[in-house]
């Protein structure tokens, strides 16, 4: 699958093997692909809140499944896969992933990969959706959002300053992120997940 990263889609292959819900008649694994994406689909809800799936410790529905994957060297089982799908898709300035779960009768997981458009072409939702994830992977490395690091994100020059100051304006004021020091000077201000301290 050319255009998306190998490590991305290792890495949601073996999450829907391992934390699939084998409970649940009639669904199962399933990966599509479209033109313009990769959908990954499995039966059974996160068993983490999707906002805090890069962050939170790991959990699994089926631990003899995730020991054999690790064994298989599918996976690590030490929490770090959504971090390595964030970053991978980071590093091919791909839209940020999108996270999709259903919790009725049939709970399900649908994680879509997209294929890369520039930065003006991105809806808002997926501008806000990549500023939150990137503000989760620099948290869980010890870092913090910057208007320059979020520029890398998207490979924007210094010259989009100020596109990605209003950016991250709404990513504040969607309540996604926050300001860690709000008395900062404007070019020393950095950002942080807005549930932590919470």
């Amino acid at each position: 699958m050319n255009g998306y990263p190998e490590l991305a889609i290792r890495e949601l292959v073996g999450n829907m093997l391992i934390h699939q819900d084998l409970t649940i008649r009639g669904g199962g694994l399933l990966v599509e692909v479209f033109d313009d994406r990769v959908e990954f689909s499995n039966p059974g809800a996160s068993l983490i809140q999707v906002p805090r799936l890069v962050n939170d410790p790991p959990q699994s529905r089926n631990p003899r499944l995730a020991k054999l994957a690790r064994r298989l060297h599918i996976c690590e089982e030490a929490g770090s896969g959504w971090d390595k799908i964030i970053r991978s898709c980071e590093l091919m300035q791909l839209p940020a992933t999108e996270i999709q779960e259903s919790r009725g009768d049939a709970p399900s997981m649908r994680v879509r990969l997209m294929q890369r458009r520039p930065y003006r072409d991105l809806t808002v939702d997926e501008r806000l959706r990549a500023c939150y994830w990137h503000a989760c992977l620099q948290y869980a490395n010890g870092n913090a959002l910057t208007n320059a690091s979020l520029r890398e994100r998207f490979g924007l020059p210094t010259s989009s300053s100020s596109q990605i100051s209003r950016l991250i304006a709404d990513a504040i004021s969607d309540r996604l992120i926050r300001p860690v020091d709000a008395d900062a000077a404007n070019k020393k201000m950095r950002y942080i997940p807005a549930w932590v301290g919470e």
